[in-house]
């Protein structure tokens, strides 16, 4: 079918519906970051976001993530914190029957995913201003979770209330889920997906305005080393954990190394400078001064290519810990356990040619008049849920800024309304729109 029939709506009446709300815009976005949703923090800005949906005629559904339905699912990654008291918050659009009674044409199913938590801001004092004090500087808002990806969210509510303040509605269903988890597990996402949400296409506005290629695969892994402790004045009779945990980590970088090289690359990534990284992102080791440390736990983030199993990482990175213990000269002294908490992500390719995926394009090339850029990310979205098991088209693409998970984050206000303006005509397009009805 094709829903254009279904979209009386020209691209100049969205362009200008959407500068109409962008005080509204900046001022709904600013609230969100007002909400410091850290991982377990995530309720008072998922409430602001029922009530967004809830303003906007959604039947809304809390949905809890029950890690017991989800553990034997591919897509699955062990959790860091508990679920107790935290919530998806899911809000669907289903078009109404026309009032005389005829049958309805029906447009294309949509899913519109983000992601309402945020990393830590690290160490304040390098932040220009509190971090959960949005600031605006010219075209830019500044705070954590402004650009990743506060601003997605805005997006693709700013632009259904578009269409209804141009008296239309999306003439197929609709579903807006704000989802928890996005940056360590994805389990959020995950949980909408088993309780049965599905659609024809989703789009996922994280932060790049550029539409998703591919994206790493990645895995969170955990070192704890058991070393010999003695006094510092005879550190030589001991075996410090920290120091053999710096080992491991050289070892492992000599994989990483490995995995760059131009012979091990995946096509997609033959361009990059540097895809595969191996994060060091936390240490934690050490008694005491003037003690040997006893214990060393270092949590690493490894990326990986698309088509690569997560099991075969475990795999591969374990023999290689196991043969760098065994080789050690203090291997007899030294115990070390490899875990898993967090991402066990899959990587992928998006195939480009999907019709939902033409039509976003094009609605970008209508709106801005530039043909839209292309991304083969180095980190991992929730996009992989609906790709590789839901089986439902689907890609990135969102406002453009800078410094996310870094210091003094922004987004661009402009390239908000631009994305939301997008947005909007590519619903309309996707799923057709239908006059509103109004009183009784």
């Amino acid at each position: 079918m094709d829903t254009a029939t279904l979209n009386p709506l020209t691209q100049s009446e969205i362009v200008a519906a959407v500068a109409a709300q962008r005080d509204e815009a900046v001022a709904f976005l600013q609230a969100l970051v007002r909400e410091p949703s850290l991982l377990g923090n995530e309720a008072s800005a998922q409430a602001l976001m029922k009530r967004r949906f809830e303003a906007l005629g959604l039947d809304v559904t809390e949905l809890v993530v029950d890690e017991a339905k989800l553990r034997d699912h591919p897509g699955y990654s062990p959790s860091i914190v508990s679920y107790d008291g935290r919530r998806n918050v899911i809000g669907v659009h289903e078009p109404k029957p026309p009032r005389d009674g005829s049958n309805a044409v029906r447009g294309r199913s949509l899913i519109l995913n983000g992601h309402i938590d945020v990393v830590p801001v690290g160490a304040e004092r390098l932040w220009t201003r509190p971090p959960f004090e949005p600031w605006i500087d010219g075209d830019r808002l500044h705070g954590r979770g402004a650009n990743d990806m506060k601003a997605g969210i805005v997006a693709y509510t700013m632009a259904m209330q578009v269409l209804q303040r141009l008296d239309y509605e999306p003439a197929a269903r609709v579903t807006l889920q704000s989802v928890i988890e996005e940056e360590c597990t994805g389990n959020g996402a995950l949980a909408c997906l088993v309780a049965g949400y599905t659609a024809d296409a989703a789009i996922i506005p994280e932060p790049w305005d550029e539409i998703l290629s591919a994206q790493l695969g990645v895995m969170w892994l955990t070192l704890d080393v058991y070393g010999v402790p003695v006094h510092a004045a005879v550190a030589q009779t001991g075996t410090g954990a920290i120091e053999f945990a710096q080992y491991l980590v050289a070892e492992l970088r000599k994989l990483e190394t490995k995995w760059n090289e131009p012979a091990h690359r995946h096509p997609v990534y033959c361009a990059h400078d540097h895809p595969i990284n191996f994060n060091l992102g936390r240490i934690e080791g050490g008694e005491w001064s003037s003690s040997v440390s006893t214990h060393c736990r270092v949590d690493l983030r490894l990326g990986f290519y698309p088509g690569v199993k997560p099991a075969d990482v475990r795999a591969e990175v374990e023999a290689l810990v196991r043969r760098a213990h065994a080789g050690h000269p203090a291997r007899l002294s030294v115990q070390v356990d490899v875990s898993y908490h967090g991402f066990q992500a899959e990587g992928l390719e998006v195939d480009l040619e999907q019709p939902a995926l033409r039509t976003l394009m094009q609605a970008h090339r209508d709106i801005t008049g530039r043909e839209v850029a292309t991304r083969a990310a180095t980190a991992t979205t929730d996009v992989r849920f609906f790709h590789l098991y839901g089986h439902i088209p689907a890609t990135c693409y969102g406002p453009r800024g800078a410094n996310i998970h870094g210091i003094d984050e922004w987004v661009s206000i402009d390239s908000l309304q631009q994305v939301t303006a997008v947005l909007a005509l590519f619903i309309a397009r996707w799923c057709g729109v239908q006059r509103l009805a109004r009183g009784a």
